[in-house]
C-alpha cells in the first residue's frame, strides 16, 4: 500500500488520503526521496526495489529530485482537511513541498542580511537628488488658490 501511494505522491505531486496513512507514507518516502537526490545505479536500484513503477523512479530521479536538490530535508507536508462523511475518519492531502505554487512565494523572496553594511548606491544618489528636487520646487511658485467666490458678501453686491 505504501509503495502505491508514494507513486501515485510522484507521479500526481499531492494526494488525499487519512492521517494515519499520511503520517507512514512520509516515513516511507522521504528517505526514497532523499536517494533520490545523488543519482546513481546504485540509488535508482534501490529506489526502484521499494516503490516498483519504472515511470515514478524516472519522475523522482529526473524531476522531483531536480526541484529538491538543496533542500535537507522535510520534502512533504500535511495539511489537514477535515472529517469523511462515511466514516467520520480525519482526511487530509500530502504534497511535495516544493510543488505548491502557493506557499513557495516566500522561498522567491530574496533573503535579507543580518550583516551592517555601508550605504547601497541608491540611497546615496537619492539623497543627492533630494536637494535638486527641493530647489526646483522653490523655483516654480505655487499656484493661487481662487477666492471664495459664491460667499454672501458678493452675491449682495
Amino acid at each position: 500500500m505504501l509503495a502505491n501511494m508514494a507513486c501515485s505522491l510522484i507521479e500526481h505531486k499531492r494526494i488525499n488520503t487519512t492521517v494515519a496513512k499520511a503520517k507512514a507514507l512520509k516515513v516511507f518516502v522521504e528517505p526514497i526521496i532523499t536517494k533520490a537526490k545523488e543519482d546513481t545505479t546504485h540509488n535508482r536500484r534501490t529506489v526502484f526495489s521499494r516503490i516498483r513503477s519504472k515511470y515514478a523512479v524516472t519522475e523522482l530521479f529526473r524531476d522531483v529530485a531536480a526541484k529538491v536538490g538543496d533542500r535537507p530535508g522535510g520534502y512533504t507536508r500535511i495539511i489537514k482537511l477535515g472529517n469523511r462523511l462515511g466514516d467520520n475518519a480525519d482526511m487530509c492531502m500530502i504534497e511535495l513541498v516544493d510543488y505548491n505554487e502557493t506557499y513557495n512565494t516566500e522561498a522567491t523572496a530574496k533573503k535579507k542580511t543580518r550583516r551592517r553594511g555601508g550605504k547601497k548606491k541608491e540611497t546615496v544618489e537619492t539623497v543627492k537628488a533630494a536637494p535638486e528636487a527641493v530647489a526646483e520646487d522653490k523655483a516654480t511658485p505655487a499656484p493661487e488658490t481662487p477666492k471664495d467666490e459664491g460667499s454672501a458678501e458678493t452675491n449682495k453686491e
